[in-house]
């Protein structure tokens, strides 16, 4: 006899879980979003993207609406990861208990950063994260415990953001730490904490990646057009990110040079 409790655990579904699909070799493409606006996040489902990432650190944090977006891009199969702003653990439990599927931390910039940031997203005894059942995370409570806290830890996703030469420095700390699965490159924020005795920019990046690749943490690369993405997929990337912002914003500027 099927127990419904079971069947609502959906979270055993592969095809759902984007750090199965990762170990399975695939290279999902998503997008950033930091315009609140669940009809976005619907028509990005309807075109088929694979996952999103929600902006929280330069966009609104507003827990409600994080929760509305979740659940609007669960319904379309699309995995959530959430960019919080620095320190900000107590996001990071409240985003991850909506039902998202990781967690990307700005400005890590060691090991001692790389473990805080774990602890922070992890149950015990991996990590300090608050634990629940009754959020939207665990179904309402509806998950066993222990199921609950299986899933958390195989398939919660630990994104660490290196943007500055300090971070550049400490790769191979920061990557190797337990439970870091992956990074992103703050290209901007580097380039804007580099003085005149720092590598440039495009040799700081170079240095990061091939100390990454040789440790075999995912890539992730935010794009702003199609052959961006195709370079990004080529170069080894993991996660390939449209930052819809840019993307739009190229496109508006499309428009208005038929004026001209």
């Amino acid at each position: 006899m099927r127990n419904p409790k079971e069947e609502m655990f959906r979270i055993a579904d592969p095809k759902m879980i984007l750090k199965a699909r990762l170990s399975a070799g695939e290279t999902p493409i998503g997008a950033l979003v930091r315009m609140p606006s669940e009809d976005v996040i619907e028509m990005l489902g309807v075109a088929g993207f694979a996952f999103l990432i929600i902006d929280c650190e330069h966009g609104p944090a507003d827990v409600v609406a994080l929760r509305r977006h979740i659940t609007v891009a669960d319904l379309h199969g699309m995995p959530v990861l959430v960019r919080i702003g620095e320190g900000e653990n107590a996001l990071a439990l409240r985003a991850l208990d909506q039902g998202a599927q990781g967690i990307i931390a700005p400005h890590v910039d060691d090991a001692a950063d790389a473990a805080a940031l774990v602890r922070a997203v992890h149950y015990p005894p991996y990590g300090q994260r608050g634990f629940a059942t009754y959020p939207r995370a665990g179904r309402f409570g509806t998950v066993p415990a222990e199921d609950h806290r299986r899933a958390a830890r195989e398939t919660t996703l630990v994104i660490a953001m290196l943007e500055s030469p300090t971070a550049v420095d400490n790769t191979e700390a920061i990557l190797n730490t337990p439970g870091i699965d992956g990074y992103l490159i703050g290209a901007a924020d580097l380039a804007a904490a580099s003085g005149p005795d720092d590598p440039p920019v495009p040799e700081a990046i170079a240095e990061i990646r091939r100390r990454a690749a040789q440790i075999g943490s995912i890539r992730t690369d935010l794009v702003g057009d199609a052959r961006a993405a195709r370079d990004a997929r080529a170069a080894g990337a993991g996660l390939i990110v449209y930052n819809l912002t840019q993307a739009l914003m190229g496109f508006f500027g499309e428009l208005t040079d038929l004026d001209h």
